[in-house]
């Protein structure tokens, strides 16, 4: 049931309807885990998982220019391909993911939350900026006290 001044439910599928997809833009994604689980503390999980998001056959004509993999969520600077839709990347990238996750490491619970959250940049934002700032994930987090430390980033610019 929703509150009279907030009309959809969180998830609703009508907050979905003004997501655009033009190729060629730059997309900050965030994706959850369900129920925020920390299901990348482990390091197998995290390497399964973060090992699906660059080949080829799941990104498609999307470039993959920053990425973080956190214990309950994922960043992706993702700039969209010719041809391809960003719900459906997203979905895809999170699909392979998952399955990898579930069958080469035996996790039997649902990996990511249904949703995810993303933003289109402005051209004039500065890409490597927003880079920095995904990658910089693990420290703000306390995980680490550099970002070589951590195993689960890259970004195009290095």
């Amino acid at each position: 049931m929703s509150h009279p001044a907030f009309p959809y439910a969180p998830g609703n599928r009508a907050l979905r309807k003004r997501r655009s997809s033009t190729p060629g833009s730059v997309y900050l994604v965030t994706a959850t885990t369900e129920h925020r689980t920390a299901v990348f503390l482990d390091f197998n999980r995290a390497c399964v998982a973060s090992s699906s998001f660059t080949r080829p056959s799941v990104l498609g004509r999307n470039r993959l220019l920053a990425w973080v993999l956190m214990p309950d969520h994922v960043h992706w600077l993702l700039q969209l391909g010719d041809g391809e839709d960003l719900a459906k990347s997203v979905g895809r990238m999170k699909a392979v993911s998952a399955r990898e996750v579930r069958c080469k490491r035996g996790w039997q619970d649902t990996v990511w939350a249904s949703a995810f959250h993303d933003r289109t940049l402005r051209r004039e934002e500065d890409l490597v900026a927003v880079a920095r700032y995904v990658v910089a994930n693990p420290l703000r987090a306390g995980l680490v006290r550099t970002v070589k430390e951590y195993s689960f980033w890259d970004a195009v610019w290095l």
